[in-house]
């Protein structure tokens, strides 16, 4: 690619780039030198289930892997015994030692998902970060003015609010912000609710006599309701380990104007691409369903391969084209007990996080048992005279219960 083109495919799917020269002017240098920007995406382990969300990033940072630059994917092991005040109305409880090596874990295996892991450096901040000693920690803080500090839109929020602010909080832009000094970082990426946090690390690099980074922000990926961002707590989400079968569902469940903001964000096709498919679609030459069948095989081949993808839709069409049950369906062994409500039955199993929750679903027509609608929330199954059953809730959970 020229640098031109280089530009142009890293903004795809960003919000902003500060500043845009710069990133020209060190990506030319960077070819003319040989050497490879050093691009730096700091993450802390609080959350070790990754979600589609979380992969818009790294996926921006795989492309800068993949022109050939050191990407150094940053572990927050010293930041998360801070927690990171971002967004936050109260105080964030700080991580143990044992939760942030637990996270820091299943972190690195799952990133590789997305990036190479050969090409990967996988660093901690702790390693400089606990080596400063007080002396070192005052003259870092000379750097900075509180002024600067409270202008992050979180703690005017809190102030205005009368909600406590502890004084460990205010030093985690200021420790974010040294990480790219100690990386000596060209570029760092990150979501839009991070651009104060890489600011500062770009004023702290200038007092350091060092380049200022380019900073590159993402956005926030909706989930699959198409309105909040994707959240694991929101049950919005698609997480990266699950099963090829449940991401391909999941994808296929989302709205077609929606369909096209997963295109930019979770693919590698251009802008341009995206945009005559999507011309496609309105025009009725192709099938929107077809269309995001083609996303949902995209993103499981991402984590899994094409082959899983394949077997994903073909799996996806035997439940719902073909309306046959799974080729392989979950099992699980009961006592008999003679009669029982289904609703019991189905907490009983984890098909239902209680009885009350499992009277819903069955009231809203959301369960079937043998392939038939249950709308009778007091149905019995008498265990006595069955060998097995098979129950279905909503369009992707499926359990047969042997009976013994």
């Amino acid at each position: 690619m020229t640098i031109d083109e280089q530009i142009q495919y890293i903004k795809k799917g960003t919000v902003e780039i500060i500043r845009e020269e710069d990133l020209k002017a060190k990506l030319e240098r960077s070819a003319k030198t040989g050497k490879p920007l050093r691009v730096k995406l700091g993450a802390d382990p609080t959350a070790p289930d990754l979600h589609l969300g979380h992969t818009v990033v790294l996926r921006k940072l795989r492309q800068f892997q993949e022109l050939g630059h050191t990407v150094i994917f940053l572990i927050g092991d010293f930041t998360g015994m801070i927690g990171d005040p971002t967004g936050r109305s109260v105080t964030r409880p700080p991580l143990t030692a044992e939760q942030i090596n637990q996270n820091a874990e299943t972190y690195k295996r799952q990133v590789f998902r997305v990036l190479d892991p050969e090409k990967t450096v996988i660093d901690f901040n702790s390693r400089w970060m606990s080596r400063l000693k007080s002396d070192d920690w005052i003259r870092l803080a000379s750097k900075v003015t509180v002024a600067q500090i409270l202008e992050r839109d979180d703690f005017t929020r809190r102030i205005q609010a009368g909600h406590s602010i502890q004084m460990h909080e205010l030093l985690y832009p200021l420790v974010m912000a040294y990480d790219s000094v100690a990386l000596e970082a060209d570029v760092e990426l990150g979501g839009t609710d991070q651009k104060f946090n890489m600011l500062v690390g770009r004023d702290l690099q200038r007092e350091f006599g060092q380049e200022p980074q380019v900073i590159i922000t993402t956005p926030m990926l909706e989930g699959l309701d198409g309105t909040q961002k994707m959240s694991k707590s929101l049950g919005n989400y698609i997480g990266i380990a699950e099963p090829p079968q449940e991401i391909f569902g999941k994808t296929m469940s989302i709205s077609d104007e929606l369909m096209w903001r997963y295109y930019e964000l979770l693919t590698d096709m251009s802008a341009a691409e995206i945009e005559a498919m999507r011309a496609r679609a309105s025009s009725g030459a192709l099938n929107p369903r077809d269309a995001k069948a083609e996303l949902a095989k995209r993103i499981i081949t991402d984590f899994y391969s094409k082959e899983e993808a394949e077997r994903a839709e073909e799996e996806f069409n035997r439940i719902f084209r073909q309306k046959q049950t799974p080729a392989e369906i979950a099992q699980v062994g009961r006592r008999r007990e003679g009669p029982v409500k289904l609703a019991k039955l189905m907490a009983q199993v984890g098909l239902a996080q209680s009885v009350a929750e499992a009277r819903r679903l069955i009231e809203q027509g959301g369960v079937r048992v043998g392939g038939e609608r249950v709308s009778n929330a007091t149905f019995e199954i008498d265990t006595d005279k069955r060998e097995d059953v098979l129950i279905q809730v909503g369009k992707r959970k499926f359990l047969r219960i042997i009976f013994n």
